[in-house]
């Protein structure tokens, strides 16, 4: 508890002291504290690398430049290799993704050495993988990169993450990976960027679960064997930044690599992350392997999920 307080503390120092105080203003001081535990119970590898999601039947994957569909063994379903036919504007990176109501939402763009342009909304048929239509994409937003998308499925906005390095840059002049991007799923309005206070770092993922935002952020370092994170963000309706908590380090992973995008389970009550491991990832790309390794490994670990403080409740009863 004293490492978790310490590191709250500085995180909260890092963002600065304007925008912190005046998102902890906003906040009760346990939203501090992480929301649930996460208990680690399998993984299956996977082909994609770089989103997953989740409906009541199946499992869908992302790849670079491909999705994938399982079944709920692991099992492999359907492919599409060639994703970005139909596609008006041209794209060669797909990050994470997410489904509703029979769709497939994609966060698209041309990527290359860190470097990310052309961001598209993307929308495909969940049961062919096949594309059907897209969402315009708001430049004055100040977006300058795209990782991650996901759909809040009780306001029905859409929000998109950022994973570019941080740097002053777009119409707005602002560091684009310090903020999420909200749009209409009704009329693909954009409606506002969402400041983060503090800002996690290489942001992969991004998930709406119960009311909050969570993210997954590439910030471990796998040369050192520290683990990457997950986030929470605590989305409030009447302002435009948000408070960002730690909530949990994935350090039981097989080997610390490079974490990807995330989904909740909520009918089977787990939290599901990708992870890439045996790659050194430069810029966002792979550059070669590491020692014992020939090729990259992705992997979807499975982690139940329950309430933070509900077990010390339940032996107290």
């Amino acid at each position: 508890m004293k490492k978790l307080c310490v590191c709250l503390t500085v995180l909260l120092l890092c963002a600065g002291a304007t925008s912190a105080a005046a998102a902890e203003a906003q906040f009760d001081k346990k939203e501090l504290l992480p929301a649930y535990r996460y208990t680690l119970k399998d993984s299956f590898e996977v082909k994609g690398r770089q989103g997953i999601t989740v409906d009541d039947k199946y499992y869908y994957v992302s790849g670079s430049k491909s999705l994938y569909k399982y079944d709920k063994t692991g099992k492999l379903l359907l492919s599409e290799e060639n994703p970005f036919e139909g596609y008006a504007v041209p794209a060669n990176h797909i990050g994470d993704i997410d489904v509703f109501n029979g769709e497939l939402f994609i966060s698209a763009e041309w990527f290359e050495d860190g470097v990310g342009k052309d961001i598209q909304i993307a929308v495909h048929d969940a049961e062919t993988l096949k594309f059907k239509r897209s969402f315009k994409f708001e430049p004055e937003s100040g977006q300058e990169e795209v990782s991650g998308i996901c759909v809040d499925r009780d306001k029905r906005t859409v929000w998109m993450s950022c994973w570019a390095v941080g740097k002053e840059s777009g119409p707005l002049k602002a560091y684009s990976d310090r903020y999420l991007y909200e749009y209409s799923l009704d009329d693909g309005r954009f409606l506002r960027r969402l400041h983060l206070a503090p800002s996690p770092q290489w942001i992969q993922g991004v998930y709406y679960y119960k009311g909050a935002l969570f993210v997954t952020a590439d910030d471990g370092e796998a040369d050192d064997d520290a683990p990457d994170h997950l986030y929470r963000v605590n989305v409030k309706n009447n302002v435009n930044y948000a408070l960002v908590t730690v909530e949990k380090a994935f350090s039981e992973i097989k080997r610390q690599g490079e974490i990807e995008g995330l989904a909740f389970d909520e009918k089977a009550g787990e939290l599901l992350v990708l992870f890439n491991r045996g790659a050194r990832i430069i810029l966002g790309m792979p550059k070669g392997f590491y020692p014992g390794y020939t090729k990259e490994i992705s992997e979807v670990y499975r982690f139940k999920v329950k309430q933070a403080g509900k077990k010390a409740k339940e032996a107290k009863e």
